[in-house]
């Protein structure tokens, strides 16, 4: 695949309105997409055009901030909760109902939570990107204290930590191995996975460069990872090698600039991420393959109020979630 980006920035379209910070996407065979939304829940883009909100308030009045969703085979939600200081997972019914799901491992609280994702055994993997409060101390590349929890039949326990800003997770479609983003230590990684659940040595797949924060990622049929990073709005194909190539971006090199200099200096913040300047991407964040034949894609974004779609390459892996029912 050879990269051409003026012609992939110009075939890329917006799809959806008034969204808030729909950092998450999930896409399904029947059309529907699916964005976490700062209103306190999940947007549905239904696929004849209509748009529906599910939200509510979490018990003690909590006011869900949802950064990772997840869709269960009932037409529930799960919503990781990315509080100022608390985190944890809840369960979001489309009346709006919210109940805990988890909101604690080994009797600690979980902090501020990023991402959640159900595999094909129905085990869900839980990522926090760091300890530190508030987060934006962890936007630094000596960032370690990031960690993984699956939930499984035994239970809720930590199987990885001292990542760099753990971010989304996906599990290879060989079964064999737990891909990982760690956005501000830069880097691909990902570990052994045994028939347990327990993981191997992480290896790492590549080290990204100058201007790359890898956030969300998904697999496509030839192998290959592709990578969105924010800040830069870069989407990044690995190659089964390790090999990184850049298929689209949309970013501005003096800001870019700015950005290596703050994070050089260990003084990266939220304006460096907020202050964004582009033509059309608004700080990209996660990639569902989506269409009948899962050769288009969808990407979420922390700065729009809408998502961004275009046509790929290659086919995308379908989820665990693709033939879940179509729900209103």
């Amino acid at each position: 695949m050879k990269p051409d980006l003026e012609h992939s920035l110009d075939s890329v379209k917006t799809l959806g309105h008034g969204l808030v910070r729909p950092e998450c996407v999930l896409a399904t065979a029947s059309g529907d997409l699916y964005t976490a939304d700062w209103r306190g829940g999940v947007a549905h883009l239904h696929a004849d055009g209509r748009q529906s909100l599910y939200s509510g308030v979490a018990p003690e009045g909590i006011a869900l901030k949802p950064n990772g969703i997840a869709l269960l085979r009932n037409g529930d939600f799960l919503i990781t909760h990315l509080g100022d200081e608390e985190g944890g997972v809840y369960r979001l019914q489309r009346s709006g109902q919210v109940s805990p799901w988890l909101t604690s491992v080994a009797g600690v609280n979980l902090p501020p939570t990023n991402y959640v994702v159900e595999d094909s055994l129905g085990r869900f993997w839980i990522t926090v990107s760091t300890r530190l409060k508030p987060r934006s101390l962890g936007y630094r590349r000596e960032c370690n204290d990031g960690f993984i929890v699956l939930v499984d039949g035994r239970g809720a326990r930590i199987v990885a930590d001292g990542l760099g800003y753990t971010n989304e997770v996906a599990i290879h479609p060989n079964g064999q191995w737990l891909y990982v983003n760690e956005t501000f230590a830069r880097r691909l990684s990902r570990f052994p996975l045994h028939t347990d659940g327990s993981l191997g040595t992480k290896e790492v797949v590549v080290e990204f460069g100058a201007g790359t924060f890898p956030d969300g990622l998904a697999f496509d049929e030839e192998g290959g990872v592709w990578v969105v990073s924010i800040i830069s709005n870069r989407l990044i194909h690995v190659a089964s090698d390790g090999k990184p190539s850049t298929w689209l971006e949309d970013s501005d090199a003096a800001h870019l600039t700015w950005v290596e200099t703050a994070y050089e200096s260990g003084s990266l913040g939220r304006p460096h991420l907020d202050g964004i300047k582009s033509h059309l991407l608004r700080n990209i964040s996660s990639i569902a393959f989506c269409g009948p034949d899962r050769r288009s894609a969808v990407l979420g974004c922390l700065l729009a109020d809408h998502l961004f779609t275009l046509p790929m390459p290659v086919a995308g892996v379908a989820p665990t979630h693709w033939n879940y029912p179509s729900y209103e």
